[in-house]
């Protein structure tokens, strides 16, 4: 080991939820706590700063919105698979957490009279989505950031590849991990652990993901004995941009785009009549997909089909004020300005509703390890997530797992020894992979993992492609250990890293493939062509993997159900 730290808190990952967690603990102990942040990028590129659209809060009562109803919303949305008490924390925490933004300055939309804005989005009965423009993340990111700085305890370590969460004795033991810049070994201990590396999107070749975000620290909470809860809930969201998979917020519906097909019709018509292009993404992808396998979509000259979205009808006041990131990019990527032409858009992959198992206080099943964000699965969107509510998820448990946190650290004992048996194991793995030899090739097979993903774990979903996927993710486990690493150096070695990054996309892979090919219903974002639908009497329950040797071993767990039961979800 090149290098040895120590801090009382550790915080793996610098997105909302890190980043949120960070300012609590910090404001609650004055300053005095020392807090490690590990990026794998530099701090303000976690991918929270891709998130446009909004954040979902009840802000108006006065004018018929309610926190039950966000509730009831966000339940129906979930397919029914949230847990009800999670979701009554949420929308109670929420609202306050878009004031607190506010008052540390966050540059909110406003309306003429001066009120914070908020827009429709799909699958909420009222428009309850807290925006910046479409830059909403971004803004947030900078808000938290702004006010962490004022707060001198805190060291980051940006660039800082983590290779493996410790753990000795049933509590966090530390981390192991490569620093990009020196190329050294670097291992973290501390007190108290919190898990905010984000999501796994990338398993998919098209997908809004940034490519840095490859689900690392749920490979590596996996691997050590943390149970992942749900992985076969990976949504796709309706509007992603051809051919490159951008995102095209959920906001251009929101502010009143429309969905088109080759016909020239609003399609959604017929498959959500009431709630239209603002039914929820599950229904809304789904039918983009129905129109494009009936023959009403476009084909591009290379032949990937896709739909419109179409905002001409907006005017350029309206696009330029509300959606000006979305005018930006598609003139930048595709030479197309949306004031005059309809964007080119089919669903993509885009978000993971399940991850490491939590508590409702965002504590998993190892002592003195949090989880929150993307990275956790506290329960909050069960099968199907409705926009807007993740990047409110990140801000409420963000707060909630730094506050615990915060209370925990006077009673934790101080940061226990580095085992050393486990830090040369993770040592041995990395020398490992530098040492693979064949005739391989790393990025190939990345390339294969995301067409099968594509190609058979997609918006649609048959036991038969399932059952090939998961023989395809095996197999290219066994080929990826034939795979050299054709880079020996130490310094800035993403040839490396992007071997590592490929184990932990193959055991993301694995569990959310096994996962979907054991549920055996049509729920949410997971549908089932062979299954068309929803099992309440045997699927009303969570998915949990452990890892084991011969794949993952699967366990399940009820669903908290203390308000509404489950009805048919009609839009």
């Amino acid at each position: 080991m090149d290098r040895e730290l120590q801090h009382d808190v550790v915080i793996l990952g610098a997105g909302l939820a890190g980043l949120r967690a960070a300012v609590e603990i910090s404001r609650r102990l004055g300053g005095t706590v020392d807090i490690g942040i590990v990026s794998k990028v530099q701090l303000m590129r976690a991918h929270s700063v891709c998130a446009e659209g909004g954040t979902a809060a009840v802000l108006r009562e006065d004018l018929g919105d309610s926190r039950e109803l966000h509730a009831w919303d966000t339940v129906k949305g979930s397919d029914f698979l949230a847990d009800q008490d999670v979701v009554r924390t949420f929308v109670d925490t929420i609202p306050r957490e878009i004031h607190q933004l506010d008052h540390w300055g966050i540059p909110w939309t406003r309306d003429a009279d001066g009120y914070i804005s908020q827009r429709p989005f799909g699958g909420h009965s009222y428009p309850r989505a807290t925006l910046a423009a479409d830059k909403t993340g971004f803004f947030e990111m900078q808000t938290l950031y702004d006010q962490l700085l004022r707060y001198p305890t805190f060291t980051r370590y940006d660039e800082l590849f983590v290779t493996d969460i410790l753990v000795a004795d049933g509590g966090f033991a530390g981390l192991v991990g490569l620093h990009m810049g020196t190329g050294e070994t670097v291992a973290i201990r501390g007190r108290a652990l919190l898990i905010a590396s984000g999501g796994g999107g990338t398993l998919y070749g098209f997908t809004t993901y940034s490519q840095t975000v490859t689900g690392d620290g749920m490979a590596m909470a996996y691997r050590a004995g943390l149970p992942l809860e749900d992985m076969e809930f990976l949504q796709f969201h309706p509007t992603g941009l051809v051919p490159n998979g951008i995102l095209m917020t959920e906001a251009c519906r929101g502010e009143g785009g429309y969905l088109k097909n080759s016909l020239g019709e609003r399609f959604m018509g017929n498959y959500a009549p009431k709630l239209m292009e603002l039914a929820p993404r599950d229904m809304v992808s789904r039918a983009e997909t129905e129109e494009i396998l009936a023959g009403r979509g476009f084909t591009t000259p290379d032949g990937q089909d896709y739909l419109e979205l179409d905002l001409t009808h907006l005017g350029a006041d309206r696009i330029n004020t509300r959606l000006p990131l979305i005018r930006e990019v598609t003139i930048k990527f595709l030479g197309l300005d949306p004031i005059e032409k309809p964007i080119p858009i089919r669903p993509v992959a885009h978000y993971s509703m399940g991850g490491i198992e939590t508590d409702i206080d965002g504590l998993t099943r190892v002592a003195n390890v949090w989880a929150a964000g993307e990275a956790a699965c506290v329960s909050l969107h069960g099968a199907n997530r409705l926009g807007s509510n993740s990047t409110a998820e990140c801000l409420v448990w963000g707060g909630i797992a730094g506050g615990k946190i915060a209370e925990a650290l006077p009673g934790l004992a101080e940061a226990a020894p580095l085992p050393a048996d486990q830090a040369a194991a993770a040592e041995g793995r990395v020398r490992a992979v530098l040492a693979r030899q064949g005739d391989e090739n790393l990025y190939e097979l990345r390339r294969e993992l995301r067409t099968t993903m594509d190609a058979n774990v997609g918006v649609f979903r048959t036991g038969e492609g399932l059952a090939e996927a998961l023989a395809k993710v095996r197999e290219i486990r066994d080929r990826a250990g034939r795979a050299p690493v054709a880079d020996k150096s130490r310094v800035y070695n993403s040839n490396l890293v992007h071997a590592l990054e490929l184990d932990n996309l193959i055991d993301l892979a694995e569990v959310t493939v096994a996962g979907a090919l054991a549920r055996e219903e049509s729920r949410g974002a997971h549908a089932r062509r062979d299954f068309p639908t929803r099992d309440d009497e045997t699927w009303l329950r969570h998915t949990l993997a452990f890892h084991a040797p011969e794949g993952p071993r699967f366990e399940h767990k009820p669903v908290t159900i203390d308000a509404w039961k489950p009805v048919e979800r009609k839009y």
